[in-house]
């Protein structure tokens, strides 16, 4: 007899310990030099422009890889970073980075996203994300303007072949950035995207 699939909850409580023990035997320094050295080799439309942009980055927790860098180097080519603010029911609203106020800018501020830099505890080559489990990123991501690069920040290792559990409103993302590159999500031409 097959044993049930496990739930998300299940595959959330593994993927958070392999984290765990993953950012312990990683140099989060080296690794925040190195996610913010691929920021030119981002995808079309995520790379150096010609304009400003706005992008939907966050600041990383301890287990994370770490955001600090590469949101330094977008302020730094003068692009708007915008970090989210959790509410109590779990939308997120938005703040400029630069902010010591962390004004509100709103829940709308997605819609005039141009790149979107997102958390995850891994994404397999089918483009899904599992996240922390709180449908933050689910509510978001419906909202950005089509064709806006959205790249979800993961340690090496965390960009799988096995497949994770996913629901019909769960949005496929094309892209993964970690400290060895950027890397499309889904198979190519029949092979399999690098594991980043």
């Amino acid at each position: 007899m097959a044993s049930a699939p496990m739930s998300k909850g299940d595959v959330r409580r593994l993927l958070r310990a392999r984290r765990r023990r993953l950012a312990a035997a990683r140099d989060l320094t080296a690794d925040a030099s190195a996610i913010a050295e691929h920021l030119d080799s981002l995808p079309a439309g995520a790379g150096p422009r010609s304009e400003p942009a706005t992008v939907l980055s966050y600041e990383s927790l301890p287990h994370e890889p770490p955001t600090a860098a590469i949101n330094a180097a977008l302020r730094a080519r003068g692009d708007r970073v915008l970090v989210p603010i959790t509410l109590p029911d779990m939308q997120l609203d938005w703040c400029d980075l630069d902010d010591p106020g962390r004004t509100p800018f709103g829940i709308d501020a997605p819609t005039h996203a141009d790149l979107v830099l997102a958390p995850g505890l891994a994404v397999d080559t089918a483009g899904t994300r599992l996240g922390q489990g709180g449908g933050c990123y689910d509510r978001v991501l419906p909202m950005l303007p089509t064709g806006t690069p959205v790249i979800v920040l993961l340690h090496p290792g965390e960009h799988t072949d096995e497949r994770l559990p996913s629901e019909e409103h769960d949005i496929p993302v094309p892209w993964v950035l970690t400290a060895k590159g950027c890397t499309p999500t889904h198979r190519v031409l029949g092979t399999t995207a690098p594991q980043g």
